[in-house]
């Protein structure tokens, strides 16, 4: 009865995952014909009164044909992203900065309450007002905090510089049901203007816009009888005459129920995380919607999958390491080459990977099913680049240090190498390899055993001096 049970469960696992890319497939087929892929950087700016919100052109082909699209949020000091939802799942990748955020799921309880004895100091002798509110997490410079789709949630900035935050949301999910669109429904505040720059064949034309919070499409009245406030009161929701944005300045800080975090449990909770506490490690069966963990550091060197001293290293976050991204069906990965350091050729075979320069420039090619290079170019800081399922991909960090974070479409994207201990070429027979490409069996030896890193490598010398003949000629 239990193999039977077991063996159930499994095909039925199968058939969901089946089911999910499929739905994935069948939205995007027909529709892409990538012969050139280019890096792109945000051509939306959206203005608000403590920070401003930077969006990537969502029409763009290499965004629509992967499913995606991409923001970047700046938030000054005292700063708060008000709340919003959206209806696809969303990364968010810490760049900068530090803070706590909130997510609202209905039928959660309310488990971070303030006592009576701490509001009177605030309220007058006397007072029998408290508050209490779903619990609040903090985060910090390197983190990856996931939020799924319909959840509403915020952001403050704590911190004494700007705050930055880098948003990937997930359209083509199976968790938005309507279109590609990426909607977000703000629940306060009224969004202000923004503008786009047009490409310059058509000149810089500027396009505005305006939206509001989704209060502000109810009437009043029924607002006023819903809440069981005045219609003053529910005029206020609507938000309509409120002109600081999405983003705005709390004067005096932000006071909410929370406790403190020290460094020491900072660490504490890396170590848990890491399941290096003495106990059992979670698996992610123990957590409900209320009590997943929703954050993950990935820029910590000691948490790297992948570690070349003298290269870099390569880290990654999925639904093993943080369970809640197998409900989202999303991953992530932070990379860091050092200087004169390869990334080794390889493929994702589950995923679409959306790559957004963190620091310094690299020279990068990506190559299609047909053997054409669709992208070979420089990429630096700040600028994105769509790399397709099965596209192969290389990086090369010349003369800087080179640092990236990737957002994948999985929640346990496969990664693929093309050379390397691990590579495809490793695990074919030498004859094989000297049949295919037509080289001596000594050469194919060399091909197939040079190299002993798995992913991270630093440029051998013969590469070197190669490039610096070319460089020359």
């Amino acid at each position: 009865m239990g193999s039977s049970l077991l063996c159930f469960s499994l095909s039925l696992l199968l058939v969901l995952h089946g089911t999910f890319a499929q739905q994935r497939y069948q939205q995007q087929q027909g529709q892409c014909q990538l012969n050139r892929l280019s890096p792109q950087e945000p051509n939306v700016r959206i203005q608000a009164e403590a920070g401003v919100t930077e969006v990537w052109d969502p029409n763009n082909q290499q965004f629509q044909c992967a499913g995606v699209s991409l923001i970047r949020h700046v938030i000054q000091p005292r700063g708060m992203l008000l709340p919003s939802y959206l209806n696809a799942p969303l990364l968010a990748y810490v760049e900068q900065g530090r803070g706590f955020f909130g997510i609202m799921n209905s039928g959660c309880p309310e488990t971070f309450q303030s006592s009576q004895q701490f509001q009177q100091g605030e309220r007058g002798a006397g007072s029998r007002f408290q508050d209490r509110h779903q619990k609040i997490g903090q985060f910090r410079q390197g983190d990856i905090i996931a939020f799924p789709a319909g959840a509403a949630h915020w952001a403050y900035n704590e911190g004494n510089e700007e705050l930055v935050l880098v948003g990937f949301e997930d359209s083509g999910n199976s968790a938005n049901q309507l279109d590609q669109t990426s909607r977000r429904f703000f629940i306060a505040g009224n969004p202000q203007q923004g503008e786009r720059q047009q490409g310059q064949q058509e000149g810089a034309r500027r396009e505005q816009f305006q939206s509001g919070n989704v209060f502000s499409g109810f009437e009043q009245e029924l607002l006023a009888e819903a809440f069981g406030v005045d219609r003053e009161t529910a005029r206020k929701l609507q938000g309509q005459e409120d002109q600081r944005g999405h983003i705005v300045n709390i004067d005096q800080g932000l006071r909410v129920v929370r406790p403190p975090l020290s460094q020491e449990q900072e660490e504490r909770e890396e170590r848990q995380e890491q399941g290096q506490c003495g106990g059992p490690r979670m698996n992610g069966i123990e957590e409900t919607i209320c009590s997943a963990r929703l954050r993950q550091n990935i820029d910590n060197p000691a948490r790297a999958d992948v570690y070349n001293p003298q290269a870099g290293r390569f880290t990654t976050v999925n639904s093993f390491t943080l369970p809640i991204l197998g409900f989202l069906r999303l991953s992530a990965a932070r990379g860091v080459l050092y200087r004169d350091s390869i990334m080794a050729p390889h493929w994702v075979t589950n995923a679409h990977s959306i790559i957004y320069i963190t620091k310094g420039e690299a020279r990068m090619q990506v190559v299609d099913h047909r053997g054409q290079a669709v992208l070979d170019d420089r990429v630096r800081q700040g600028q994105v680049v769509v790399v397709p399922q099965n596209y192969a991909v290389v990086k090369h960090a010349e003369n800087e240090v080179f640092e990236w974070v990737e957002f994948n479409t999985n929640d346990n994207a496969m990664l693929n190498t093309l050379a390397g201990r691990t590579s495809a070429i490793r695990g074919l027979p030498l004859d094989v390899i000297a049949n295919s490409y037509q080289i001596s069996r000594e050469e194919a030896r060399r091909l197939k055993f040079n190299r002993e890193e798995t992913l991270i490598f630093a440029a051998s010398g013969r590469s070197r001096s190669s490039e610096r003949g070319i460089a020359a000629a």
